[in-house]
């Protein structure tokens, strides 16, 4: 029974060196040193606010994209025991001792560094020789533009990474399909292309190119298999639904996992928390939450309650009233009613509460039981401190003539009786009897006499005069074409009013709520509204000392400084190797020309190169040329700041492309002994120019050692480059 102990148990591995090799090439070259410099690089000063957010748990809304790159930088610091007090106010600030500034850049290295055997994998999968896999991974490895975008606190090295890893699980799954579906290693790829693409859109939306990329050849090649007669009907159906479970599935659950531990790690009140809803506001710790917590969700005739507009630009506000009036005549000539002012607010204030009044009752408080007010319903809005009816009339607007002015009402005896009826429509409403709600219920409010509807000025930016304080203009909006959010509210502080004398009321209005009602949102609903506003959400676009247009990135025009010694010479810039992306050009213009070639040759039925050939020749066109053009052609249609690091994805597919054109070349354009000689010795003249622009610009790649003046001359190769020189 023991028999099988009289041999022993051997076990065989296959390793292929060129890989383990460079992997540890890889590794060398994007770890050594990172801990230099020991300051703030470039857009460190960006990303590290999100992560010092992240270890003190506090919300925030980044409008360059999703969550998930930012939790790897977080994860990073976290690993490195990242306190997160550290001031991001500068680039070249010197970090403090409490910053673990390795262990922050070390996730952005290694998913550079893996970028090196990833690219050589993808060659081997497209079926092409070792050798240029190996010129491809070299390539990489060797290229100082992704050798300084990986050594930072940057995402653009961990996007390459995710996507390159989602080009070949893809490839190895395709290369599987053919003689054993279904095996665990079939489903593996597949499943790891889905959870690689996820990963590239979920650390910023230019994974989305190459994710589009991936299921145009996944549709592609499907659509081939249709046309397979050994496949029965049942085994397409399957071959279906793998792939739709995988590609589309599974990314979109990862991408929505990615916002669910984005929220629930972040769960306190931040300064983003402004531009969020109330709603959202509340289910954050601290902040709103700390003043809404309690208060009652219906709101009711003789609630006391402050109204926050719905839209929040060009900033948050809230009903305001105070006791100034409109002057008698505008700076233009136009004439006022010179009735009390009302305003939207940008802070909260005692004068922001208002009190909602049966027009039937003359009481200010609320019943016992409460009655609350529907979807409909007429109502009088009291200013709680003044005691004044919100009120309008055919009078026009201070700064919206074309709009009619909102006061608070003033008998002055003359002939402009009141107007202070206003009719709630709730917005959001389920059905036409739904109770207003705090918080959750969203508002219009339609004047009975004129039909005008209550409106933060749509004027962006427009605050009024001295006279005004600079408060936001409010307007009755006469032309109310559906429900653009300006003219949408929610009762965000709400309270049951008690006291019918006035002092004794503006004694409640200064205390806070004491109520017990909870209002959380569901993560779905918090996780559309983020969703949203971070594809709304666009900063002011402002001109910047480095940014560039996407012409200017093929030809390397532009250079970024990201950072630059406070007394010496050294300092660090985002440059390319030059002789790289020339030939990177150079390779994409003579694939399009040969490709253009063989095609019209080919419809003459003049076949140049063997069928298994022009397969492959396509195949690697298919991934290389559209993927650096789904990375690259986009950025023409974006209104945005652009940077040279926007091109690196782009110029990764196209640095994957020289060693098969040459490959190419070699094989079947180069016939005779002779020329293949001399190819040959071209490569090898070629690659030593590669690596002669790698040393020559590594000073300014890694930041060391330091050049002189003279040196740092001799680097600027192009005029276009702004290499950093101190006055002497």
């Amino acid at each position: 029974m023991l028999g099988f102990l009289k041999n022993p148990v051997v076990v065989t591995v296959e390793i292929n060196t060129n890989l383990v090799a460079l992997t540890v090439l890889g590794l060398i070259s994007r770890l050594w040193g990172l801990s230099y410099p020991r300051a703030v690089v470039f857009d460190e000063v960006y990303y590290g606010q999100f992560v010092s957010l992240y270890m003190k748990r506090i919300f925030f809304v980044d409008d360059s994209g999703p969550p998930f790159g930012h939790m790897l930088l977080a994860l990073g610091g976290y690993l490195g025991g990242f306190d997160g007090n550290f001031l991001w106010n500068r680039i070249g600030a010197e970090y403090g001792m409490n910053v673990p500034v390795w262990s922050l850049r070390l996730l952005p290295a290694l998913a550079g560094a893996l970028c090196v055997p990833l690219a050589y994998q993808i060659l081997v999968e497209l079926q092409f020789s070792h050798c240029a896999a190996l010129g491809a991974a070299l390539l990489i490895l060797l290229e100082n533009s992704l050798i300084t975008q990986s050594r930072f606190m940057l995402l653009e090295s961990v996007l390459i990474f995710f996507i390159l890893l989602a080009v070949l699980s893809y490839l190895k799954f395709y290369n599987l399909q053919r003689h054993s579906s279904f095996s665990g290693s079939w489903w593996f790829w597949l499943l790891l292309t889905g959870v690689a693409c996820s990963c590239a859109v979920g650390v910023k939306y230019m994974g989305l190119f190459t994710y589009m990329l991936l299921l145009a050849i996944v549709g592609l090649h499907f659509w081939h298999m249709i046309g397979d007669q050994n496949l029965s009907n049942i085994a397409l159906v399957c071959h279906f639904l793998a792939r739709g479970l995988a590609l589309i599935v599974i990314p979109v659950a990862m991408y929505l996992s990615f916002f669910y531990v984005h929220l629930t790690l972040l769960y306190r009140s931040g300064p983003h928390d402004q531009i969020m809803t109330s709603a959202f506001q509340a289910s954050l710790e601290g902040g709103l939450a700390r003043i809404t917590q309690g208060q009652p969700l219906e709101v009711a005739y003789g609630s006391q309650i402050t109204l926050r507009n719905v839209l929040g630009k060009p900033m948050q506000c809230w009903l305001h009233s105070h006791t100034n009036t409109y002057p008698i005549r505008y700076e233009n000539g136009r004439g006022s009613s010179h009735q009390q002012q009302v305003t939207c607010y940008p802070f909260k204030d005692v004068n922001n509460w208002w009190i909602v009044k049966d027009p039937g009752m003359q009481q200010l408080v609320v019943s016992n039981p409460p009655r609350p007010v529907r979807h409909g319903h007429i109502v009088q809005l009291v200013h709680g401190i003044t005691t004044r009816y919100l009120n309008t009339h055919d009078v026009a607007a201070p700064l919206s003539p074309h709009s009619q002015e909102v006061s608070c009402y003033i008998d002055y005896n003359i002939s402009m009786p009141a107007q202070n009826l206003w009719r709630v429509e709730i917005v959001n409403r389920e059905s036409d009897t739904d109770v207003w709600k705090t918080i959750l219920s969203e508002v219009r409010f339609v004047h009975v006499n004129t039909s005008a509807v209550l409106k933060a000025s749509g004027f962006i930016g427009a605050s009024l005069p001295e006279w005004g304080y600079r408060q936001l203009e409010v307007v009755g909006e006469k032309l109310s074409k559906g429900y653009h959010q300006s003219m949408v509210w929610n009762v965000e502080e709400h309270r049951y009013g008690k006291s019918q004398e006035q002092k004794e009321r503006e004694v409640e209005l200064h205390s806070p709520t004491q109520m017990d009602i909870s209002k959380n949102l569901s993560f779905m609903a918090k996780f559309t509204e983020l969703q949203w506003k971070i594809l709304t959400l666009k900063n002011e676009d402002t001109e910047h000392k480095y940014s560039s247009s996407a012409l200017d990135w093929i030809t390397m025009d532009t250079n970024i400084a990201y950072w630059l010694h406070p007394t010496s010479g050294a300092q660090i810039h985002l440059l390319g190797n030059v002789v790289t992306w020339a030939s990177a050009n150079v390779a994409a213009l003579v694939y399009t020309c040969l490709s253009l070639w063989y095609l019209i040759r080919r419809r003459r039925k003049i076949y140049d190169i063997p069928e298994d050939a022009w397969q492959l020749w396509v195949s690697a066109g298919g991934i290389c040329v559209g993927g650096w053009a789904v990375n690259y052609l986009p950025f023409f249609l974006m209104e945005k700041t652009l940077f040279l690091y926007h091109y690196l994805p782009a110029l990764t597919f196209q640095i994957l492309l020289i060693p098969i054109v040459l490959q190419h070349l070699g094989n079947h354009l180069c016939r005779s002994l002779l020329l293949k000689s001399m190819f040959s010795a071209l490569v090898v003249a070629w690659f030593s120019s590669v690596y002669f622009v790698y040393c020559t610009f590594s000073p300014v790649t890694y930041g060391e050692p330091s050049l002189s003046v003279t040196e740092l001359k001799d680097l600027r190769w192009k005029d276009s480059w702004n290499i950093l020189i101190r006055k002497q």
